[in-house]
């Protein structure tokens, strides 16, 4: 299935090739060792393909186009304004999204690790300074920020990066979903492509006119 995702640099695979933390629902137990996504259970409705088919539609639809993918234009935007105040608004918006709220620890928690990644990068004060916020409690580290941050740091084009980070999240559901209920290896690819043909045309309606991503509604 991988053939067909749209590729970033090389180099940059370590910085954005982190597994979507919502994958890890459709393949850890909830009583998993400590740091591996402990509390995370399989949604009890995915236990076939319509199953799955259903809750990538939710995903996608309730998720991932109205939330995540703007949430990570206006990072982009606000790493390359230098907007720290802003950025970090924006972190502290997100922790208000309802949609987002079942899978804030995962996202946090890769988030913060991401993020501490970057702090060798000294001359990038932005980083620096989120790092500071975070240890200090006034910010949260969502992934999808910190992942927008990077595109904006290595001058990455935001519209490949959302379209990255969308292939890679729905290819991580199918991935981990197909292994633990047995699915067809065709049916998923299946399935895969049917939702990645959603995405060139949705990222360019969440990029919009003159590449202005739209406010996140709260």
């Amino acid at each position: 299935m991988s053939e067909h995702v749209e590729s970033l640099p090389v180099t940059m695979a370590r910085w954005v090739g982190d597994a979507h933390p919502l994958t890890r629902q459709l393949a850890l137990p909830a009583d998993g060792p400590p740091g591996s996504g402990r509390g995370l259970t399989v949604p009890p409705t995915v236990r076939d393909l319509p199953t799955l088919r259903g809750f990538l539609t939710w995903y996608r639809t309730e998720v991932l186009l109205p939330t995540e993918l703007p949430a990570i234009g206006r990072a982009f935007a606000h790493a390359g304004g230098y907007e720290v105040r802003e950025l970090l608004a924006l972190d502290r918006t997100l922790a208000g999204e309802a949609r987002l709220r079942p899978f804030a620890e995962a996202s946090q928690a890769v988030g913060r690790a991401q993020l501490w990644r970057l702090l060798p990068l000294r001359d990038q004060r932005l980083i620096q300074r989120y790092w500071r916020a975070l240890e200090a409690g006034r910010a949260h580290g969502w992934h999808v920020l910190v992942y927008g941050v990077v595109l904006s740091v290595f001058s990455l084009p935001l519209r490949s990066g959302l379209m990255h980070y969308g292939q890679q999240t729905l290819a991580g559901f199918v991935d981990s979903a197909g292994r633990r209920l047995g699915l067809r290896e065709e049916d998923c690819t299946q399935l895969l492509a049917e939702e990645w043909a959603t995405l060139p045309g949705a990222t360019d309606r969440a990029l919009g006119p003159g590449k202005v991503l739209p406010t996140l509604c709260v």
